[in-house]
């Protein structure tokens, strides 16, 4: 099946280490947990392969081009700011999010109870349904217990 040319699909992925004494935050929701990502900005995993997916879903690159992790500005920075300029690349490109699937792979803690909550927040953040977020979460069955990732791929729709 060929999509119509108003319709773009985008890909993105991110990876952080875990370590203790970092806070994890994902999809912009402060997950409890003994260990966060080690990144320049809060590692939000979601949000970094979200933004990434909207940014090659228009041939604008990805995030390290916009908010390099050597710029120390950067430092510590809301990752719902990266996803907010990638959305706005976006847009200026003519294209909106319409739908999008997200999977994260983390060992510990367990997400499940948490889905609606990061689903809905990643919605808003986007403007969009939730019912138009999909989030599935895995386990890395032990082989990478020390680290979370996140994969995110994204519908994009040419703007009316």
């Amino acid at each position: 099946m060929t999509l119509p040319p108003s319709y773009r699909a985008g890909y993105g992925e991110d990876a952080h280490r875990l370590a203790a004494d970092r806070p994890l935050v994902l999809g912009g929701v402060t997950i409890p947990a003994e260990r966060g990502a080690v990144a320049h900005s809060d590692g939000d995993v979601i949000l970094h392969a979200l933004a990434d997916a909207l940014l090659s879903g228009v041939a604008a690159g990805d995030i390290g081009q916009y908010f390099p992790d050597t710029a120390p500005e950067w430092r510590g920075l809301d990752s719902a700011r990266i996803l907010e300029r990638a959305l706005d690349i976006a847009r200026e490109r003519g294209y909106q999010p319409v739908n999008l699937a997200l999977v994260v792979t983390l060992d510990q803690p367990k997400l499940g109870p948490l889905r609606a909550e990061i689903a809905a927040n990643v919605a808003r953040l986007l403007g969009l349904p939730a019912a138009a977020v999909g989030l599935s979460f895995k386990t890395s069955e032990g082989l990478a217990p020390d680290h979370a990732q996140a994969r995110a791929t994204v519908l994009l729709q040419a703007n009316p």
